[in-house]
């Protein structure tokens, strides 16, 4: 009798039927009500089947009142339930509660603390998952194959080289080393740490790699911007045999849009589609990319893109959006890059600036103007991308008015003072616009400045270039050359060195900066 209700229960928790399977376990109770070897035992296996079912069909009330009845019992150091009560909090994201049970079991098993690191990796939680890592050593359990690869990833999230070394070495001692997981945990934090030379030594030593071997060495590469040895390994993983999946295709194809190499990313792209890899939104975003990069040629590429993503309903990804408002913008399109941002509800600030800077590429400053304000009516606040991509229009269409009305925006708010991309902007547009005592005004008063701050205010001094060295009868030499020189001289004595063509008059001799002075001192 009891072996057919313990069937039936079983039966129904795996079916997800919990209702009927808790039924079932209060007849169980009501039969077997005592204190035997035989009802402890029998009350167990139900009680972890029933958890399991609680976590599968995502019943966190019934796994609580489990839970309350398996304290009741005494049950909650049994090495059966414990790590089905991990399992149910986990599910849930409950790490909190899940912490508490794994730290009070009295059991040297890695199972539950396994469960709980994954569960703090899972969810992003990577110092939490590192903290436990440490307070389960310390309890003297020993880790296991499933317990390093997680705490690798930890690792490598928060980029904690150190501490992952201190890892390997653990490895290494428990003989895992050769685990082909374990491996392909170890390369990945390596490369996620920056430090892809000790990712290839382990790489090259491997007996045996998989898919995950080959994208977590070419992942390693790409994040430090070693393309060259990614494409290499990428033909070295083709030639291998080795089944590319939408990791590696994403990765290679974005290191060819990283290089400038945009008709590599839509060749490769165009592979994608027809081998059996299906395209995610990154893909899309890449293909997209270098459309918007190639221009008005690559529209009908990029309209096939927008054509997959409509079918495969990812255009409905706020980033696949946002990234089709940009190629239809640089494709000179901007009918449909209109289009596609009015259809979106909720405009995101990435949403305004694509469309925004779609009109400023193509110098229609009244647009790009009158989204801006229409931003601020909607109540979403600029940021410094917004601004920075406005500024060069206005010197570029020599509307100063607007630039002047954007300076005092900023200047308003001076959260703003800490993004030098946009006070760059602001001094290379007085400066373009032949304002180069405000240009000065803005450099002089930053106390951060790069090699971008110098170039933009020597560029727009250049912009006098016809009267350079030859014409010292311009009023305004005498004004100039000096500031351009003594710019030059900053420049060098900030650690920024102009390339060899960067105003070749100016790289002269102080005595040569002098003696043209002079020159058009006596003109005038």
């Amino acid at each position: 009798m009891i072996e057919s209700l313990v069937a039936g229960l079983k039966e129904y928790a795996g079916k997800g039927h919990i209702s009927n399977a808790f039924r079932i376990f209060s007849q169980i109770r009501l039969r077997y009500n005592n204190n035997s070897p035989l009802s402890f035992g029998i009350v167990l296996q139900c009680l972890s089947y029933l958890l399991l079912s609680c976590t599968n069909v995502k019943s966190l009330p019934h796994g609580k009142q489990l839970h309350a009845l398996v304290i009741s019992l005494g049950l909650e150091q049994s090495s059966l339930l414990v790590p089905k009560m991990v399992s149910l909090y986990s599910a849930f994201d409950h790490t909190s509660d899940a912490h508490v049970i794994t730290q009070n079991s009295y059991f040297l098993d890695p199972v539950p603390w396994n469960i709980l690191i994954s569960s703090y990796v899972r969810n992003g939680l990577f110092e939490e998952a590192l903290l436990a890592y440490r307070q389960m050593i310390d309890k003297g359990i020993r880790p296991d194959n499933f317990t390093y690869p997680s705490v690798l990833k930890a690792c490598g999230e928060v980029l904690d080289l150190d501490f992952g070394k201190e890892v390997h070495k653990s490895i290494e001692a428990s003989c895992l080393e050769w685990n082909l997981y374990v491996q392909n945990a170890l390369i990945s934090m390596y490369g996620k740490c920056g430090d892809v030379g000790a990712a290839r030594v382990l790489f090259d030593k491997m007996p045996e790699r998989d898919a995950v071997s080959w994208n977590s060495m070419i992942l390693g590469y790409a994040s430090e911007g070693i393309w060259r040895e990614a494409f290499e390994l990428f033909k070295k993983m083709n030639a291998a045999g080795v089944e590319f999946n939408i990791i590696t295709w994403n990765t290679i194809a974005g290191g060819c849009l990283r290089v400038g190499n945009y008709e590599g990313a839509l060749k490769l792209l165009s592979e994608m589609r027809a081998s059996s890899v299906h395209l995610d939104s990154v893909a899309l975003i890449i293909g997209l990319g270098a459309c918007s990069h190639i221009g008005a040629r690559a529209l009908n590429r990029g309209k096939g893109i927008h054509g997959f993503a409509v079918r495969s309903c990812l255009n409905q990804v706020d980033t696949v959006r946002n990234t089709l408002i940009t190629m239809y913008a640089r494709c000179k399109d901007l009918r449909h890059a209109n289009t596609i941002f009015h259809h979106i509800e909720a405009k995101s600030i990435i949403s305004w600036n694509s469309i925004i800077s779609g009109y400023a590429y193509w110098d229609q400053s009244e647009e790009a103007s009158f989204l801006f304000r229409e931003m601020l009516f909607s109540g979403v606040e600029p940021n410094y991308v917004t601004i920075a991509g406005i500024l060069p229009l206005c010197a570029r269409v020599a509307n100063l008015q607007h630039g002047k009305e954007f300076h005092c925006y900023i200047t308003r708010r001076k959260w703003f003072m800490d993004y030098l991309l946009l006070w760059n902007a602001l001094v290379d547009m007085y400066a373009r616009s032949g304002k180069i005592v405000a240009a000065k005004r803005v450099f002089d008063l930053l106390t951060k400045k790069d090699e971008v701050t110098y170039t933009a205010l020597i560029a727009g001094c250049s912009g006098f270039s016809p009267f350079l060295v030859e014409d010292t009868s311009n009023p305004k030499a005498l004004e100039v050359y000096p500031l351009m020189s003594g710019l030059t001289k900053l420049m060098k004595e900030a650690g920024y060195v102009p390339t060899e063509d960067f105003f070749p008059e100016i790289e002269n001799s102080d005595e040569c900066s002098e003696e043209w002075s002079l020159n058009c001192a006596v003109n005038h």
